[in-house]
């Protein structure tokens, strides 16, 4: 069984990890901003189902052939690169092509260009899970993470699944208590962010670090 000595010392781990801004803050961050409550809970829980399944995995050896498998890391590697670099170009190109004060529209990034408002995009629920869950499960970092810190805590005579799952749920109640402070930060500021102007500038840098951690992932060893 886990002791509380353990827990602690993943929790602290993991914990420094959250606080690191990263993909998931920036996802976070411009989704709240633009006052989509229920898209941006949707994004923090599917972040957080791609977490436990990453910590499932783990206990259970099988995220271990990935990160011992080249070939396997690399064709999730540049997927995973390949739908970030899409992600951030649908939020930065029409920001960098859009006029001074001219009204950027609701939030379509889901979906084709200039196709209606759809229940997976704008203010909708399951479009933010979706886009949570596939950006944290096509990140093999966080399955080359789990492979390598998480055997560390787990006991020889304990359960895995049961272990892994018990540690991967202290990540998600810390991982989503600070998206809880980051999305009440953003809303504090959504009636500033939420002008013509400062939208663009804030599609304009949100864009090029989802591209950018995309670009990263894709030249990463």
């Amino acid at each position: 069984m886990i002791t509380f000595s353990a827990l602690g010392s993943f929790a602290l781990i993991v914990g420094l990890l959250t606080l690191t801004p990263g993909l998931d803050t920036a996802l976070i961050l411009r989704t709240a901003a633009l006052g989509h409550r229920r898209r941006v809970w949707g994004v923090v829980l599917g972040i957080q189902t791609g977490t436990l399944a990453w910590g499932v995995l783990s206990s259970l050896g099988i995220t271990a052939v990935l990160t011992a498998s080249h070939l396997a890391y690399a064709i999730l590697r540049w997927a995973g690169a390949a739908y970030l670099v899409w992600m951030g170009g649908r939020i930065l190109i029409p920001a960098l092509r859009r006029p001074a004060g001219a009204d950027p529209g609701p939030d379509t990034t889901d979906a084709p260009a200039d196709a209606p408002e759809t229940p997976d995009t704008g203010d909708s629920f399951r479009g933010g899970w979706r886009r949570g869950t596939v950006t944290n499960l096509l990140n093999p970092k966080m399955g080359a993470f789990y492979v390598a810190v998480l055997p560390q805590f787990i006991p020889a005579d304990a359960s895995h699944p049961v272990s892994g799952t018990l540690l991967a749920g202290v990540h998600i109640v810390l991982a989503t208590l600070w998206s809880g402070v980051l999305i009440a930060f953003a809303r504090a500021l959504r009636t500033t962010l939420r002008r013509p102007s400062a939208r663009r500038i804030l599609d304009r840098i949100s864009g090029t670090v989802i591209a950018g951690f995309g670009v990263r992932l894709a030249l990463g060893d």
